[in-house]
């Protein structure tokens, strides 16, 4: 047998597991997320019992299973959420342009309810920050209606970004003394970080020369730029900070799952994606915490969509997700 295809959501409560097979019956399967008394973890606890069934053979819990049968995973998953919800994401540092240092916490200044006289300031996703010493400003910004063409090449400190606009280098990072704050963090115990460099969205050399040297040290590393290319540092540095926060567990959970399979995820021949915040599939490699905090509720859109909308009466529907108290 071969060509299995299985679609899992691990919610908080219940795993639900769905498995179509070429010339069968399709599976359909509800575990419960958390059973420590019978297994470690309910995804592969649920395609452990599709494998039985498909294969007519006992695979005994606690050995890695034999991916063979499987062409494709897709799962679902509700773990980012929850480490988000009960704040049990990993401990992280924020990197920032130096003179910066509060930039996050003082946010965007937003108030909802103009005349509230308590204002409740979001608690913030990082436990320490760093201010590396480097800068840059965007050229050509004028009261001049009719401004002069900047010519690049004229000042070895103008550089052209990727959207075409021109920045001035005004301080260039000093990486020794940026690697010597980053080994600190890394002796306090740190192991994960994010970079929010002002202006990094056109020129984001500067995010990656200090990123890159945190990954030397061993750092999972996440870069404002890389992660979201946007103009607005505050929520550009928001969801980095995020990402951060959650990746390190969204991938200690990947990890765990594909050391139960037979040359892990990765096998040859099985392919496993998972549904990210968007509604759209990714290859387990590159899902990220930031990407992952609305997976599983996202699968639940996707779900509705597919499956009740009638295109010949063409009426709306509303979906529900009740969780018992």
């Amino acid at each position: 047998m071969s060509g299995v295809q299985i679609a899992i959501d691990r919610g908080g409560t219940f795993t639900d597991v769905h498995a179509s097979i070429p010339g069968q019956e399709d599976i359909i399967l509800k575990v419960l997320s958390v059973d420590p008394a019978n297994y470690s973890d309910a995804p592969t606890e649920g395609v452990r019992r599709v494998l039985e069934i498909v294969t007519g053979k006992p695979h005994p819990r606690g050995q890695a299973l034999n991916t063979a049968p499987i062409q494709r995973i897709r799962m679902g998953t509700t773990v980012g959420t929850n480490a988000l919800l009960e704040r049990k994401g990993a401990r992280s540092a924020l990197l920032v342009t130096r003179g910066f240092k509060d930039l996050l916490r003082i946010g965007n200044q937003s108030r909802p309810k103009i005349f509230d006289l308590k204002v409740a300031m979001p608690e913030l996703l990082y436990q320490d920050v760093v201010e590396i010493d480097e800068r840059v400003t965007l050229m050509g910004y004028t009261e001049d209606p009719y401004p002069k063409k900047i010519d690049a090449a004229s000042d070895p400190e103008l550089r052209v970004g990727l959207t075409g606009e021109i920045v001035r280098v005004i301080r260039t990072p000093d990486l020794a003394a940026a690697k010597e704050s980053l080994q600190k963090l890394w002796d306090d115990g740190y192991r994960s970080l994010s970079i929010v460099f002002l202006h990094s969205y056109v020129y984001p050399d500067h995010e990656q020369r200090v990123g890159a040297l945190a990954r030397e040290i061993g750092f999972s590393v996440v870069e404002s730029a890389a992660l979201q290319p946007m103009i607005k540092v505050v929520p550009r540095g928001t969801s980095a900070t995020a990402d951060a926060y959650l990746t390190p567990i969204i991938k200690a959970y990947i990890n765990s799952i594909s050391a139960n399979f037979e040359g892990g995820l990765a096998a040859e021949g099985l392919r496993c994606d998972f549904m990210q915040s968007n509604g759209g599939l990714v290859d387990f490699r590159s899902f990220s915490g930031l990407r992952s905090i609305l997976s599983g509720p996202a699968g639940g859109v996707v779900g509705y969509a597919q499956t009740t909308w009638d295109a010949d009466r063409k009426k709306a529907v509303i979906g529900m997700d009740y969780h018992y108290p």
